[in-house]
């Protein structure tokens, strides 16, 4: 195909095509190719109007400079070398290929037999060699001008302990609100909509935790079944955000999200996927690394022609290979330096530091960031397992590291569903499961605390489903966890008995009050605080539906009150610093006035002993947070000094009468929380003494304020973010 295109050397550095002003610089990693054809194509990426041979192969890079070439310029690449499966090459020029450092794309794949690189139903598959030309089937990659108006953004940069995490999928939230324009729905556009920013400001979150936006892939089973790869967990683009979340063809409306977030005092957080690509196992497509060079992008067996798998999607990234590590660490930084992001959500984190297939606090990988100083200044967040050998390695992440804590969960909801037998596991991970992150220096905020999340049951369905019911994924309710810790309080799914609904409401209260007092960082699920249901699904990857979405204008009126009972308590908890505290709990006097930092007590008003924490059958206890206690100091190196509180829990079926405790200061505790309340608030104002008795009805949480004195030099925890819920009934 001839081309009169000017083509110059060009450089080998860095990586992916490069608009300088002047031309667009082309660089692709390959060390195994034997040559490299870069494909221009029209604006409608529907027909290839150039193929240029890189003319330069530098340091296993090749390399072009189009001094013609301008920002919105459509390619891809096709790449020579041999098809060898047996030795772990798959080069098929027949194929187009996506740019692994693509900073944008356009369109996305079309399943059909073309984007296989062997002849698909033959004997032997994936050892023989299709010549089809796939290029009508896959997104070209789109040159981007990077240039955006900032202007002042600033990283909010709030502090890990005042930190407080909403995971949300940008299409669910936004695809059915009334206030975002229909020409936004489903985008970042409209995530960052008026509407939808006064409701975040108002819930009080610091963070937004972003499902994938990087560009994935819809597998063919889903697609063949009418459904998609919603979460996005089958990313093949590792730069580029997918187009289903732009409301142009432009990267510039993600940017213009992120300072609009930041403005609002709330930072963003990525889901990022590095441990594979959308490419599958041997007999996946050949859409991007595969025909690039297999054999070093991927982490194979004994026998080459298989892949090595330990994240269950069939393939798994080499990153003991420097120039796969590169790849990772410069899609990191691209994120956290051209698009301003505040940090990371590393899925199958283990993977990530796996060398020769064992994991390590040595890894590369581990080694890479912590050199970094662009991610030293960023959020990370370990999904720490994978489904290899030694995969679970919940607190065995290095310092600097938080993880998803999955004993918080399912602690949290045994404890309240009645399970005996958890009362002592469920003391320390409300104390910040020091027994799992403390070593090294490391903090509470290492704790990344959860109740719910994308994976699983919603908080309504956790109360409301004793099985998952996955039928509409089309795998027969064979895929999703068995292991919910649910219960559905005597009805399958939704109900009209009174009874039955308001006893789910009060554990919803129960677990959120649980999670949003803890020591660690609080993760909630968008939606569980208006009663968001997904009827019973809790893997419901496949669902862009209104299984997935929001319901935003038939929300009952007890979950408009649990909607508050929420922004309530995420407001207390960023008043108070004695919720948040960035030592651990040591359960020791730590005060003059000889007051424990936390004490822990029986229903008895009495501290608890050896034997109480090991009373299989126990399932009361509660404890008091002494704001005085420790030597804790604001950022302006004031003592940081809190009002104490008192928190009593019982998850038992029937009522108890639970003593207010003595303690060596005198307290005099007003109720602000009762979950037996239909608002989980309390308003009355009474005033309890010690020894006084408090009726607490069984499944219920409450909270009380000690009023006896008020600390002198105690200050606010909130940091400059206008909060649009209900300071007047926050307690000071």
């Amino acid at each position: 195909m001839a081309s009169s295109w000017k083509v110059w050397p060009g450089r080998p550095y860095p990586l992916g095509a490069t608009w300088d002003g002047k031309g667009v610089n082309f660089a692709i990693f390959s060390a195994h190719a034997e040559k490299i054809e870069l494909c221009l194509f029209d604006r409608s990426g529907s027909h290839e109007e150039a193929r240029i041979l890189l003319p330069e192969h530098t340091d296993e890079v090749w390399h072009a400079y189009l001094p013609d070439a301008r920002p919105n310029l459509l390619y891809g690449y096709r790449v020579h070398g041999p098809f060898d499966p047996a030795h772990g090459h798959r080069f098929n020029p027949n194929k187009l290929l996506i740019d692994p450092y693509a900073k944008a794309l356009q369109g996305r794949v079309r399943w059909g037999e073309p984007l296989f690189g062997y002849r698909v139903g033959s004997p032997r598959a994936d050892l023989s060699f299709d010549r089809r030309d796939n290029a009508r089937n896959v997104p070209k990659c789109r040159v981007v001008e990077p240039a955006f108006t900032w202007g002042e953004d600033r990283r909010p940069q709030i502090p890990w302990e005042e930190t407080i995490i909403l995971e949300l999928h940008v299409r669910g939230i936004t695809m059915k609100h009334p206030h975002v324009d229909p020409a936004h729905r489903g985008t970042v556009v409209g995530l960052v909509s008026p509407a939808m920013i006064d409701y975040l400001v108002g819930l009080g979150v610091t963070a937004v935790e972003l499902l994938p936006i990087h560009a994935s892939i819809d597998d063919r089973h889903l697609v063949e079944r009418g459904l998609s790869n919603y979460w996005g967990y089958n990313t093949i683009g590792f730069f580029a955000p997918d187009p289903r979340f732009l409301a142009t063809q432009s990267i510039a409306g993600f940017k213009t999200a992120v300072k609009r977030l930041h403005d609002a005092g709330i930072e963003v957080i990525l889901d990022v996927v590095y441990n594979h690509s959308g490419e599958g196992n041997h007999l996946g497509p050949t859409l991007s690394l595969r025909g690039i060079d297999n054999a070093s992008y991927y982490r194979l067996e004994a026998d080459r022609r298989y892949y090595y798998d330990v994240t269950g999607t069939g393939n798994t990234l080499n990153l003991d290979h420097p120039r796969v590590l590169q790849l990772v660490m410069d899609s990191l930084r691209y994120w956290a330096l051209e698009m301003h992001v505040d940090g990371f959500r590393f899925d199958l984190c283990t993977t990530l530091a796996r060398e020769n297939g064992e994991y390590g606090q040595g890894s590369a990988f581990f080694d890479a960031i912590r050199q970094d100083p662009v991610m030293a200044e960023l959020k990370l967040i370990a999904e720490p397992w994978d489904l290899g050998p030694y995969g679970y390695q919940l607190g065995n992440f290095p310092p600097g590291w938080a993880e998803w804590n999955a004993q918080y969960r399912d602690t949290v909801r045994r404890f309240w569903k009645g399970d005996q037998g958890f009362l002592a596991d469920l003391a320390s991970r409300m104390a910040g499961s020091s027994d799992i992150f403390g070593y090294r220096g490391r903090r509470p905020w290492a704790s990344i605390n959860f109740i719910t999340a994308h994976d699983g049951f919603t908080l309504q369905d956790l109360v409301s489903y004793d099985t998952k019911h996955n039928d509409a994924n089309g795998e027969h309710n064979h895929d999703g966890t068995d292991a919910n810790y649910s219960s559905n309080y005597g009805v399958e799914g939704p109900s009209d008995d009174p009874q039955i609904l308001a006893l789910r409401d009060r554990q919803k209260r129960n677990l959120l009050a649980t999670l949003l007092l803890s020591l660690g960082v609080p993760m909630l699920l968008a939606g569980d605080e208006i009663g968001r249901t997904q009827r019973g699904n809790n893997n419901a990857y496949p669902q862009d539906n209104e299984i997935s979405w929001f319901e935003w204008e038939n929300i009952r009126p007890e979950d408009a009150d649990l909607a508050r009972f929420v922004r309530y308590l995420i407001h207390l908890r960023r008043r108070h610093r004695v919720f948040s505290r960035p030592r651990f709990l040591r359960g020791e006097v730590l005060s003059e006035a000889g007051v424990k930092d936390i004490t822990w007590v029986t229903p008895s008003g009495e501290e608890a002993t050896n034997e109480d924490w090991n009373n299989p059958v126990a399932l009361s206890f509660g404890y008091v947070l002494s704001g005085a206690a420790g030597e804790f100091f604001t950022p302006g190196g004031q003592r940081d000094i809190d009002e104490s509180f008192l928190v009593m829990m019982n998850a038992y079926h029937e009522d108890l009468d639970f003593r207010f405790p003595l303690l060596a200061s005198p307290m005099s505790w007003e109720p602000l929380v009762d979950t037996a309340e239909p608002t989980g608030r309390v308003t009355d104002g009474r005033l309890y003494a010690p020894s006084n008795v408090y009726r607490l009805h069984g499944r219920s949480f409450a909270l009380f304020i000690n009023r006896a004195s008020r600390p002198e030099n105690r200050a606010p925890l909130v940091t400059g973010v206008a909060f649009l819920g209900e300071p007047d009934a926050l307690p000071s």
